[in-house]
């Protein structure tokens, strides 16, 4: 018996034994470990939550320190949204090791075993959780949160991370420093009403604008409702707590979605395209990154390039050149020759740029006391002069925000004369060298003068270097004398021509009074500084005394108009689609990726033409119009083509790139359907055509965005595809077309995400009905008026035969 007892009193013994071993490697694995397991991380090893889309572990940016941190694990791309440690790195992961102390606190210790970080909660914590949101938590024994890794972002906020009074996110300090860095994302202190961002917690430099209910005033695109939703809850208080929320979708496919703030002070959402297997860009504020406050540090000029967006100006180099190279800016540049404060120094000319200076003295001087004033005082940077004020700026402290300006003074940094005795030698040579070109030809400018003033009319130049410059007579005799029209547009006829190297071109005469001046200058200034494979090439031009002609590539498919009249030839859907996503990505470039943001204000299928191999080219921008980064409207007197015109156009206010987002969304139309908008119908309805009918003006729109809305998309396509069509992309681009042509601008998606939509990276949720198109909606019937009259009496439409257009007026 007491041989029993002593074996079972083992076995129990060993059995005790088991599971205490059992516990303590139970966190390998899992979403939940107990307090017995100490050592939660060590070495390579991770933590992965249940369903395996975030994990947690050591990670090393620069292969110098080490640092816990939770990522995405389920994409291929590693993308760090938190970091614990960032301040103070392991500096090696030999025995490094994340803990659950004994006093309940999450601590990663370094090889030593010192503690670099630890958590701090208050109240003792048994248990560690990650969950399905990217939030690591801490749990009590009686299961209350006592800590949670949300509390504490870095400078990713992920759906389900509150922002409140007490969160802040700040950016890395450099890509592979994820130490604390300059900007900061957070609620506005004064009224916790809108975001703001931050530099060095002082300055903000962009804000969101209020929220309104649904949205913020300024950043409308940050509430898209086919991607995120948005919900802020009381705002403008104490108590305000801002979060976002993935928007699902019929078969609970929705893409991963982040907002981060870079290390060069951009916030940035971003999407993952799972086709791409990489992060899409969806939002980026400010949108210049020049407007981010300290980028480029003391006299660092900003760029905007996208890799190097700084570089330091004649005679400077970065004060911090390891930094530099790295992608940190903020340390600004320093001369190539130390100032040695000598009234003999001398002012390099940096441009006409925009600045912030700490500290300007201003007052009334010529320019010599300007300058004289400037160098009799060690401390002062610098000086612009306004001649026709007669206005000195002498600076003192930084010059920081350094960037490309219009309606400033040259500005003139302060440069010691070591650096100007360099080149003092250069200078001599220059002075003679052009001093003896100025006496050569002296004579040959003066009788260039006189012929420029007895000309009837000057030539024109452009800045533009790409462009070939023609004669009037070479493209009078290309075009054969003018005798092959191929059509005729807004602004003159089109011309079929052939250049001396045979190369087929088409040549466009303007023909409006003056020669079609405005358009003219809008065309070379816009699409001749600007190269797509969507956008039609312009190759030259003519200025020649009253004449003005474009010079373009031929495209020998024409207009895409030609393919939407009865009886022309079919498109299949393949091309069909093609040119959908072609003449989204032009337009998309023209708004968001140029230098300066581009609205075209006349997209409709005329203005689309085809090459050999049916691919797209946006033409015609005699109506564009060229608004810097930092404006968003522009007030056009002209009317773009009824029928393509946005409401908010047509009502006289200044307009937006959306403008462009309503015609492109009624041109979608057409292309489905294989139609124009506006046509000539039998009085029985679509397709309607029996014998007695009488024929109406039939506006399409209203009827195809009614069906679409309905999920009757097959309804709409071109009944000459005889079903021929993917039906996925013909409901994903009807969806697109209707969220484009809503009323507010606001609700319509910019032509970056038209293009993420069409291309299936961003899913397309059904749109509301555009009200002002149901306003024209008659029952079931969706006619205007018979051919014995030009106005329908319901709707208020005006038709006009010549040029197929549309005019809507509310009644």
């Amino acid at each position: 018996m007491v041989k029993f007892l002593l074996i079972s009193t083992l076995v129990l013994v060993f059995v005790l034994l088991f599971i205490e071993v059992e516990s303590s490697l139970r966190y390998l694995g899992k979403e939940t470990w107990k307090q017995e397991d100490i050592v939660l991380i060590s070495g390579n090893s991770k933590i992965s939550n249940q369903n395996g889309s975030f994990e947690v572990g050591f990670f090393s940016p620069n292969g110098i320190g080490w640092y816990i941190g939770i990522s995405y694990s389920s994409i291929p791309i590693q993308t760090i949204v938190w970091v614990a440690n960032r301040g103070n790195p392991v500096k090696t992961l030999t025995k490094a090791e994340l803990r659950l102390t004994e006093n309940g606190e999450l601590s990663i210790f370094d090889s030593n075993g010192i503690s670099v970080w630890k958590t701090e909660n208050q109240k003792k914590a048994r248990e560690l959780k990650l969950l399905d949101t990217g939030n690591m938590v801490l749990l009590s024994e009686e299961g209350e949160m006592v800590w949670q890794s949300f509390d504490f972002p870095t400078d990713t906020w992920l759906p389900g991370m509150k922002i409140t009074r007490f969160q802040r996110f700040t950016s890395w300090h450099s890509p592979r420093d994820p130490s604390p860095g300059n900007y900061t994302l957070q609620l506005m202190e004064s009224d916790y009403g809108e975001l703001v961002l931050t530099f060095n917690q002082s300055f903000i430099y962009w804000s969101s604008g209020k929220w309104d209910g649904s949205t913020f005033a300024d950043a409308p695109e940050m509430s898209a409702p086919y991607i995120v939703s948005v919900s802020f809850e009381n705002p403008s208080t104490t108590s305000a707590s801002l979060m976002y929320s993935e928007v699902s979708t019929e078969n609970s496919l929705m893409p991963l979605t982040r907002f981060s703030i870079d290390s060069n002070g951009q916030l940035k959402e971003y999407i993952w395209s799972v086709q791409n297997l990489n992060w899409n860009i969806f939002v980026s504020r400010p949108e210049d990154v020049c407007h981010v406050d300290g980028l480029c540090g003391d006299l660092g000029f900003c760029s905007g390039h996208a890799l190097k967006p700084c570089e330091c100006l004649n005679r400077f180099h970065p004060a911090d050149g390891l930094s530099w190279r790295s992608g940190d800016f903020s340390g600004g540049c320093r001369p190539d020759i130390q100032r040695l404060c000598h009234e003999n120094d001398g002012f390099e000319e940096v441009g006409v740029v925009t600045y912030d200076n700490i500290s300007t003295v201003r007052f009334s001087a010529s320019r010599t006391l300007c300058e004289e004033t400037c160098l009799r005082n060690c401390s002062c940077l610098g000086l612009k002069h306004d001649e026709g004020a007669g206005l000195c700026s002498n600076l003192y402290g930084q010059v920081r925000n350094l960037r490309n300006s219009t309606e400033e003074d040259v500005l003139y940094i302060r440069i010691s004369r070591g650096g100007l005795k360099k080149n003092k030698w250069r200078m001599g040579v220059l002075i003679g060298g052009v001093c003896g070109v100025l006496l050569a030809l002296g004579l040959i400018l003066m009788l260039l003068l006189i012929w420029h003033k007895r000309r009837k009319n000057e030539e024109i130049e452009f800045p533009v270097t790409s462009l070939m410059v023609f004669s009037y007579k070479e493209l009078y005799a290309a075009t054969r004398g003018f005798s092959d029209k191929l059509g005729h547009g807004g602004f003159g006829a089109v011309f079929h021509g052939e250049l001396s190297d045979s190369s087929l071109v088409a040549v466009k005469r303007l023909e409006r009074p003056g020669g079609g001046e405005k358009e003219f200058r809008a065309e070379v200034c816009t699409i001749g500084n600007i190269q797509h494979v969507n956008l039609v090439r312009l190759r030259g031009f003519c200025s020649e005394s009253s004449h003005r002609l474009l010079v373009y590539d031929y495209m020998p498919n024409g207009p895409l108009s030609t393919f939407l009249r009865k009886n022309s030839q079919t498109l299949s859907w393949d091309v069909r689609f093609r040119v959908a996503v072609g003449v989204a990505k032009a337009i998309a470039y023209l708004h968001e990726e140029c230098r300066d943001c581009i609205i075209h204000c006349d997209i409709k299928p005329e203005n689309i033409l085809l090459d050999e191999e049916f691919t797209a080219k946006v033409s015609d921008f005699g109506m564009a119009r060229l608004i810097g980064r930092d404006f968003s409207r522009v007030l056009i007197s002209q009317r773009g083509t009824m029928g393509y015109v946005a409401p908010e156009w047509m009502s006289g206010v200044a307009i937006t790139a959306k403008a462009d987002v309503y015609s492109y969304g009624m041109t979608l139309l057409e292309i489905i359907a294989g139609r124009r908008n506006v046509e000539t119908e039998p009085s029985g309805g679509k397709g309607d055509v029996r014998e007695g009918t009488t024929e109406e003006k039939w506006f399409f729109p209203p009827w195809a965005a009614h069906k679409i809305i309905e999920g009757n998309v097959a309804s709409i396509v071109d009944d000459r595809l005889v079903g021929a069509y993917n039906t996925v992309e013909a409901e994903r681009v009807a969806l697109v077309a209707v969220w484009c042509i809503q009323d507010e601008e606001s609700t319509r998606p910019t032509m970056g995400t038209v293009v993420k939509m069409l291309e299936g990276t961003v899913e397309v949720t059904v749109p509301p009905p555009p009200q002002l198109l149901q306003a024209l909606v008659s029952g079931d019937s969706f006619h205007g008026v018979g051919d014995d009259t030009n106005q329908d009496p319901s709707t208020g439409c005006d038709y006009s035969d010549d040029n197929n257009e549309i005019s809507c007026v509310s009644t």
